[in-house]
Order: structure tokens, then sequence, then C-alpha cells
């Protein structure tokens, strides 16, 4: 019998400093699914998700907003929490970077880095984006030193840091990088090879508290607090009880189990470099795969307040609701490259597939299964039927399924057991049956990506019953 090492996986920490975004929601999605489909397996999953609450660019936010800035990351953190009922998310563990025992792990990161001799401290002049939260080599930026990601100048500073020794570690993430399968999709993984292979610099790890107080102190240095980034990434673990792991967390989960980590695609440097040197520092085992999905845009434009375009996951699920959202954003978003969605696109695929496609397929069948044929006692759902391609590749698993939708579609229209059950009455009832077995089949199918219409439909088909739509039409 195959032994199954437990599985975690965590998605980045977004920053607190604006609502929850679709990029996120994609994000977040996509891990669910994963982490629902690896438990129907028969792992033990752990999903790590939360929010990360330091940094230049919340203080900023806050002090603008004339609020605490405690208060300011309470609120924005309760906003992210609240995605769990809007999305029927399953994450185990919900962490802010401004709880009191992550801010212990990251200093018990810091002084494990410290210990090995990667962390020094020098003055430094540099070319800064407070949106990134990161110092750029002038060959990073565009004309007149503006952040290719947000496109705003960025700003000269000057001061004394800490530093961490990441050039001491290039030949080891260049082993890291050359292995196609830690690191997907693979366009990504040359990226950060050449990124690598170009030569590492040391980069700084804290900021002066007379500049930027909103941060983790750094160990026996009260003039500094840690860069957002050195703080944020130990997320990870603290989340799993590191550094004491007191009840054996981090041990099964990170030590013990597969780990990956699903990101953007502008967290290359942080997740596969930054983040794989700190671990390397600290003599910990290295994330075994990072997951990098590409951006979302609409109407051919990257989504931004100004130009009105922004699509909000929250608007999405009181549009088509949950399960519905999930979809779209499974079905119809690239997994790593790309996408865009507008409102009048997600109409089309809400109203094409879900209400004229998988609504109205359970519709029909049910409705002539509970006329004409007696309830059944299926067998309980075995996880080896589940055989849909890699969950990884969302898109891929979720056409999968809608060909089995039409599928079925295609064999009442060539058989018409709504005519046949007159003239033929058993033949009729045979096919109704396999009709019946395979929307169930379906439905199993669904659970990792639709949860709640997944449920809608076992039901249905066990109580030989039609269901109240799954789908209502849009009104307007």
């Amino acid at each position: 019998m195959e032994l199954k090492r437990p599985r975690y996986i965590t998605t980045t920490l977004p920053y607190v400093n604006a609502d929850p975004h679709i990029g996120f929601a994609l994000e977040i999605i996509q891990a669910d699914a994963l982490a629902r489909y690896w438990r129907l397996l028969g792992y033990d999953v752990f999903f790590n998700t939360g929010t990360d609450e330091h940094g230049q660019k919340v203080a900023q936010k806050a002090d603008e907003a004339g609020q605490d800035r405690q208060a300011y990351t309470d609120h924005y953190a309760a906003e992210f929490d609240r995605l769990k009922s809007a999305l029927d998310l399953s994450y185990d563990r919900f962490i802010r970077t401004t709880q009191a025992e992550h801010k212990a792990a990251a200093q018990a990161m810091w002084r494990r880095c410290l210990e090995k001799g990667d962390i020094y401290k020098k003055k430094y002049q540099g070319l800064y984006c407070v949106g990134c939260e990161v110092f750029y080599q002038p060959t990073d930026l565009e004309e007149g030193n503006v952040c290719p990601i947000h496109q705003k100048p960025t700003e000269l500073v000057e001061e004394e840091n800490y530093f961490f020794r990441l050039s001491q570690y290039q030949a080891q993430l260049e082993e890291l990088l050359s292995d196609p399968k830690r690191t997907l999709p693979n366009w990504q993984r040359q990226w950060a090879l050449e990124f690598v292979r170009s030569g590492l610099e040391d980069i700084s790890i804290s900021r002066e508290k007379t500049r930027m107080d909103w941060g983790v102190p750094v160990p026996d240095d009260d003039t500094q607090v840690m860069y957002v980034w050195f703080d944020a990434l130990t997320n990870y673990i603290s989340t799993l009880g590191w550094p004491e792991d007191e009840d054996g967390a981090f041990a099964k989960y990170w030590v013990e189990g597969e780990t990956l980590q699903m990101a953007g695609k502008d967290q290359v440097r942080f997740q596969s470099i930054i983040w794989q040197a700190m671990l390397l520092s600290a003599e910990l085992p290295l994330t075994d795969r990072i997951v990098y999905h590409g951006f979302i845009n609409s109407g051919g434009q990257k989504m931004s307040k100004s130009l009105g375009n922004v699509i909000s996951p929250y608007e999405m699920v009181e549009r088509y609701g949950t399960d519905a959202t999930r979809y779209i954003l499974l079905r119809h978003v690239h997994p790593t490259e790309d996408s865009d969605l507008t409102w009048e696109k997600m109409d089309e695929y809400y109203t094409a597939n879900l209400v004229n496609g998988l609504g109205n397929l359970t519709a029909r069948i049910m409705k002539m299964c509970e006329a004409h044929l007696e309830a059944e006692d299926f067998p309980p759902l075995d996880p080896t039927t589940l055989d849909a391609p890699d969950m990884l590749n969302f898109q891929q698993a979720m056409d999968h399924i809608w060909r089995l939708v039409g599928a079925l579609d295609e064999r009442i229209t060539e058989t018409e057991p709504f005519k046949l059950i007159k003239t033929d009455p058993d033949a009729a009832k045979t096919i109704l049956a396999e009709l019946r077995a395979d929307l169930l089949h379906i439905g199993r199918l669904l659970l990792p990506a639709m949860p709640e219409t997944s449920v809608a439909i076992r039901q249905a088909v066990r109580a030989n019953q039609k269901p109240e739509n799954l789908f209502n039409r849009l009104e307007g």
C-alpha cells in the first residue's frame, strides 16, 4: 500500500492596503481546489493563507486614512478572512503577520541566519519602490527609473541597513532551479534560473526605524525593523508553529510532508530565490514545488480603479453565486498565463455553461428519472474513480468535466429517452439509469471545484428527484 505523505499548501499573503481583488481570489480558489482534491484522495492536508500586515505601503495607507495602524490592519484582515465564506474555502489556518507568534518566528529566522554569518550591516544607496517594497537595480527599471509593476518613479534612498548574503547561495539556487519539477510553469523557472545565473547581489533586509517603524523589530537592535519580505516569508513555517513546534505540525507537514506554494508571477524573485535562500541559511527544508499563476486583465487592460475596470470577487459572488465564481476562475482563467475577463464574458460563461449547460442537463435527467425510475442505493464515493486530469492544470480538469456534460447532452439528443419511454420503456429506463449514474459521476468530479453544486447533484441523484435550479438566470 502506497504511503501517503502529508501535504502542505499555501497561498501568498496579500498586503492589507486594499480590498481583496480577483487575482488573489484566483490564487486562493486554485489552492482550495487542490486541497479538497488531495483530501478526497486520502491525504492529510494543511492549507494555509492569511495577511501580510507590515511595511511602508501599509503604514502609509493607515496614516493617510488617519487610523491606528493595528486597527487599520484588523479591518482589512477581516475583509480577507471573509473570503472564506464568500468563496467556500477550506483553509486550516489564517495567519496574520502582526500576531505575536509570527513575530517571534520571524525573529528566530533572523537569529538563525545571523548565526550562520549571513547577516551583516552596511550603508546603502538604492532605488526603492514603495509599492513593491523593493530596492531595484537601474537595469530592472523602465525609463526614468519607473517601476515596471506600479508604473511609478522609484525613490533614491540612502541609509544603513542589515543585509542578507543572498550571493552566498547562488550555486545552490541554480541547482534548485534546474529541477523542472520544483518550479512551474517552465518559463517562470527559466526566468528565475537566468536571473540567478546573471549574478546575485546581497539584499537589504531591514529599514531604519526613524524612516519606517511599522514592522517586526530586529533582534538586539532597536534602531531597525525587518524588511517586510523577510518578515512575511517566514509565515509559511510560523503558521505551523515553528520554531518550537509544540504540536509537531512543522515536522509533520514541512519536514516530512510534501510542500507546495501558490503565487502570482510577480512573486518569482521572492518565493523561488529569496525565501529558498533564507531556508538554506536557516538549514531548513526547501519548498518542494512552487506554482505561479498569471495576471487577470479586463478589456485588454490592467485592472485599476481609475479605469473603472476592477472586478471584485465579492461582486462576482453577488451576481453569480459562490460556485459559479469558482467555476469562472478555474475554467476561464488560464492556470499560468495572463487572462482577460469582463462582465460581458463572465455573463456569457455563466449562462452558456452553467444555466443552459450543467444546470439544464441536471434538471432534464432528474425530471425524467423522477418520473420513470425508482431511487437507487448508489455506493459511496470511491476516490479512485476521480479520473480527472492532474488538478494542477485547473482548466484541463474543468474542460474534462464539461466534455462529460456535453457527452450526456448528446446522448439525450441521440436516444431521446423522453420519446422512447412510450415505445420501449425497458430500453428507455436503461438509458435513464446510465444517464443518472453518469450525472452522479460528474457531481463527484465537481467536488473539489464546485462543492455546493457537487452536493446538490449527488443529493438529487440519490433522492431521485429533480433539484431546485442549480443556477438562476441573470437579471438585467
